[in-house]
């Protein structure tokens, strides 16, 4: 192995850490918003958010942990490589591509959980009571329509 195969990694790596920065960031403003709107009381629906949202916290912190482990590994591997430690270059690059993979697993469970709670905003609004100008519009077919076809 040379030293550009562990290289190789480092812009997949560093792109993937600006992405789960970016979900993290995202996911700090929607609590930031949430907390504010809900002001001193708080819903049923947002009790079940709350809890996902904690959730997803901690799935986005090990996301970051399993991939600045496989950067440092990555790191690691390209110097024990450049010193010409192969084999130690070669098992440290073996474990990072694990905690790469690790990371990204952990990513796909992540975006499963942000899947519910988006099902649980729906369920939100489908216990909504229907208005009358939508139930007019959208349920009820309109007999004019028919007659002027």
């Amino acid at each position: 192995m040379t030293l550009t195969t562990p290289g190789l990694l480092f812009p997949a790596i560093s792109l993937l850490l600006l992405a789960y920065t970016n979900r993290f960031l995202v996911l700090a403003q929607l609590i930031r918003e949430l907390n504010a709107r809900e002001g001193e009381s708080i819903r049923p629906v947002v009790v079940a958010q709350i809890t996902n949202l904690r959730k997803r916290i901690k799935l986005i912190r090990t996301m970051q942990v399993y991939g600045v482990a496989a950067f440092l590994l990555c790191t690691l591997s390209m110097f024990a490589l450049f010193i010409e430690f192969n084999t130690t270059g070669i098992i440290l690059f073996g474990v990072s591509l694990s905690c790469l993979s690790l990371s990204l697993l952990t990513s796909l469970f992540e975006i499963h959980i942000s899947c519910d709670a988006i099902e649980i905003e729906l369920q939100n609004i489908e216990n909504k009571p229907l208005s009358n100008r939508v139930s007019k519009n959208f349920i009820e077919p309109n007999p004019k329509s028919k007659s002027s076809n």
